[in-house]
């Protein structure tokens, strides 16, 4: 009698070939391709990080907050170039906002101000009380400084530009009088007038002029991160990358060093 096994009748199986080196590195090299593809994507449509240098936003935003910035309608283009487009999302009377700022001389930092004036607004401040026409915003956020209800960056428009003291770019010299209606500023089509929260240490759209909409970048979601460096002026500004890797380690001998309540505090 024929015995017949099953392990006769199974089929024979074959090892698939050891990938060769020239494979695995191909393999990786794809790989790190499409998570490079997925951080650009990211970072040029979605969200971006930012990192507050400045007091000109105190206190809504402090020095050494760590932003998630949404670009997400407003803004889209390549990280590390200067290339972008403007999307279909235009910022609303209030709305703090992420922009390029419009000063030649300084090479178009990022500013974080937020949106007074939009297209065809008249735009007037009177003893530090803004209104858009007419009527007063509601401003709690606002920062003033004792004393300074008088001067011209709490009065605006001034009637010459040049009453304000200092930082104010040639371009809005020779143009400021041209927006100027019966005592009102005059916000012209496809641009927007920005200021910041601390109304009297603030370099902002009273200075240099408008943002052209081309400039808006985006609008801060969340502080995900907030540290009071010793010297917030030499470690959040451009230029020290070394200090802020310091500070950052320092956290972990310091954590007091971390304002804890701001983290996850929406904006």
């Amino acid at each position: 009698m024929k015995v017949e096994t099953a392990e006769a009748d199974a089929p024979v199986k074959h090892k698939p070939a050891a990938a060769t080196t020239n494979e695995k590195i191909w393999r990786e090299v794809v790989s790190w391709f499409w998570v490079i593809v997925a951080f650009l994507l990211i970072e040029g449509t979605m969200v971006q990080a930012r990192v507050i240098p400045s007091g000109s936003m105190e206190n809504t935003v402090l020095v050494g907050d760590h932003l998630i910035v949404s670009r997400f309608g407003f803004d889209a283009g390549v990280p590390f170039t200067d290339w972008h487009v403007p999307l279909w999302r235009n910022p609303k009377r209030q709305q703090i906002i992420v922009f390029r700022a419009p000063l030649p001389e300084e090479g178009n930092p990022d500013f974080i101000k937020r949106c007074i004036g939009l297209p065809g607004d008249h735009v007037k401040v009177v003893e530090g009380q803004v209104f858009v026409n007419g009527v007063k915003l509601n401003e709690p956020y606002a920062q003033h400084a004792y004393g300074l209800e008088t001067s011209a960056v709490e009065n605006y428009p001034p009637p010459r530009i040049g009453m304000l003291d200092g930082g104010i770019t040639q371009e809005w010299t020779d143009d400021f009088s041209n927006h100027v209606v019966n005592g009102e500023l005059v916000v012209p089509p496809g641009e927007y007038f920005m200021m910041g929260d601390n109304r009297d240490d603030s370099r902002d759209s009273r200075f240099w002029g408008f943002v052209p909409r081309a400039n808006i970048i985006g609008t801060p979601l969340l502080i995900y991160m907030s540290i009071d460096a010793p010297d917030p002026n030499e470690v959040w500004g451009p230029g020290f990358a070394v200090q802020r890797f310091e500070t950052y380690a320092s956290v972990l001998i310091h954590p007091s060093r971390v304002r804890w309540k701001r983290l996850f505090h929406t904006l």
